[in-house]
């Protein structure tokens, strides 16, 4: 891509690609695309780093580990660059790690939690993936854009170098983790999800409520006093293919923790992972997690997003939850679903709820697939391909 095509992002500091010092990397969030890694850093045990003037890309993964590189050239493209076509994985060749069956004994298993009183809900996901090689996230972040925009779409792809692992990421994400602006933030958790609003019921609205409790509560910890409001309670959103109740959850950051060293870890120590996608009690849905899930989930839950450190100490950031994202390793291409289990949970709802979350993405990043069909569920399992019957139980359709 060429410089003369790009208007460079004011204030950012831009370094010709190539400079020395820097290596390879590729970002881009909201109309600014970065290139050049300066540095990569642990956050949890090197915030103070993050205090370095500049554009910063994060990537959390949900069981704790959040790295963040900074980018010597950022630049708002004057137009869409000129990706390469895509070519993902045939939609044959997507497997899940739970099958329904499997997926329906979690529910129940966490609804016997519930019962026991340990937890009020838990955020029950599994992950499909299929083989591919090391896919271009620029050409697959343009697909999903063009079919399923969203407002907090970006990749961040990074080789591996040294000690750092890198990571490969595009995402979809509809939903706010964290926005820091002027010492003001703000969460907006995503609980309830349909077909159409006249779908959504009191299921979904008792678990938007919990989880909004739980994030009002985990911003209180960094928060001055009294400031912490919900200014949204079950707000609708429209997304390509379903709708969302979101609840918007804002308060100002006690002084001391936005004046200091290591703020990323501290926002971190009270808010992650995202309460949306664990559960409440947080503690409890996390142990659920670990037992009823078989294998991690790696950046899929976990934050990806963008910070921008000032020269004069300012800081604003844009952190979306890591949900509608693909993220690639180990040679294969990876995408994550699920649905929030409370007492009132229906099995066959919850499946369906998490096929109606992969079809439309999965359909897309499949090369095979008509990108903007919603007719056929993409393949779901280890054994079969998700059948349109299976899809349909418990009043959700695909």
């Amino acid at each position: 891509m060429s410089p003369t095509a790009h208007q460079p992002v004011a204030g950012y500091g831009v370094a010709m690609s190539g400079s020395a010092g820097t290596r390879a990397g590729l970002a881009r969030f909201a109309g600014v695309a970065a290139s050049d890694v300066v540095e990569s850093i642990d956050v949890r045990t090197e915030a103070h780093r993050l205090r370095t003037p500049g554009w910063w890309a994060l990537v959390g993964e949900f069981e704790g580990p959040v790295r963040a590189w900074r980018f010597a050239r950022t630049w708002r493209p004057r137009a869409e660059p000129g990706a390469s076509p895509w070519h993902g994985p045939s939609a044959g060749s997507w497997t899940s790690t739970l099958d329904e069956a499997g997926y329906r004994a979690g529910v129940e298993a966490v609804r016997e939690r519930i019962r026991a009183g340990e937890v009020y809900q838990v955020t029950l996901c599994r992950v499909l993936s299929a083989p591919s090689p090391r896919p271009d996230a620029l050409a697959l972040h343009t697909v999903l854009e063009r079919g399923n925009p969203a407002p907090f779409a970006g990749l961040v792809d990074v080789p591996p170098a040294g000690d750092d692992p890198g990571t490969w990421v595009v995402s979809a994400s509809p939903e706010l983790f964290l926005r820091l602006d002027g010492g003001v933030i703000t969460s907006a958790p995503i609980k309830g999800t349909a077909l159409s609003p006249a779908e959504l019921g009191d299921k979904d609205r008792a678990e938007n409520v919990m989880i909004t409790d739980l994030v009002r509560n985990d911003l209180q910890r960094v928060c001055r006093p009294g400031t912490v409001a919900v200014s949204t309670l079950l707000g609708l959103e429209e997304h390509p293919g379903l709708v969302h109740l979101v609840s918007t959850v804002q308060g100002s950051l006690d002084d001391e923790v936005l004046r200091a060293d290591d703020l990323w870890a501290r926002l971190l120590a009270a808010t992650y992972p995202p309460g949306s996608v664990s559960g409440a009690p947080k503690s409890s849905a996390l142990r659920a997690i670990g037992t009823l899930e078989p294998v991690p989930r790696g950046p899929y839950c976990g934050l990806v997003g963008w910070v921008r450190m000032g020269a004069d100490g300012t800081v604003r950031a844009r952190l979306a939850v890591s949900i509608r994202t693909f993220w690639w390793a180990d040679g294969r291409l990876h995408f994550g679903t699920g649905a929030g289990i409370t007492w009132g949970s229906d099995a066959g709802a919850e499946w369906a709820e998490t096929e109606l979350k992969a079809r439309r993405l999965v359909a897309l990043a499949s090369t095979d697939e008509a990108p903007a069909s919603t007719d056929e569920a993409p393949a779901s399992t280890d054994e079969a391909p998700a059948s349109t019957d299976e899809a349909t139980r418990g009043g959700v359709r695909p």
